[in-house]
């Protein structure tokens, strides 16, 4: 079931940059950052949540800096109808990081990691003995050029009518 997208506002905007840029903060410390109430900032929070638009606080793991610092991005072609079957073959292998269903040549795409060249081998080979997979097709990872973000794109929403927070539309 799909969701009707969260309408963010700028005080929603405020309270995620503090989450990120402080993210060990507490609902008081990220209440002192956007100068709003407490019981605001927790409800905000919680409607965010409620929306999707706040989907966890697992902690941002650098998999580079805990030793596997060979990464790849590797496409998939399946078979017909396999996107289950594939999906349950990737989840077995702990290389596997993350995958996506794709449109264009490939059906989907995933990020592997290895803590060699012979480990990422491991890995590729894995994946290939997945009876849904027909092809695939690797390419390594030199280095980020830009790290995983989500605030850039939020920030170009028109966002919602003010906020109803006095306190902030009066600091802003």
């Amino acid at each position: 079931m799909a969701r009707t997208p969260a309408k963010l506002d700028e005080l929603d905007l405020a309270i995620l940059t503090a989450m990120h840029e402080y993210q060990k903060a507490g609902i008081l410390e990220l209440s002192r950052r956007t100068r709003v109430a407490r019981a605001t900032v927790q409800s905000r929070i919680a409607r965010m949540e409620e929306a999707g638009v706040i989907s966890s606080y697992d902690p941002q793991i650098d998999v580079t800096a805990a030793g596997f610092d060979v990464q790849a991005f590797v496409t998939l072609e399946i078979a017909q109808g396999a996107l289950d079957a594939v999906a349950a073959d990737l989840d077995n292998i702990p290389g596997v990081l993350e995958a996506y269903a794709t449109t264009g040549t490939g059906d989907v795409l995933c990020r592997i990691g290895a803590d060699s060249h012979s480990g990422l081998q491991s890995v590729l080979l894995s994946i290939d003995r997945s009876g849904a997979v027909v092809r695939s097709h690797s390419v390594v990872v030199l280095s980020t050029v830009v790290e995983r973000r989500a605030l850039p794109l939020l920030r170009t929403l028109t966002p919602a009518s003010s906020s109803k927070a006095p306190a902030y539309r009066n600091t802003h």
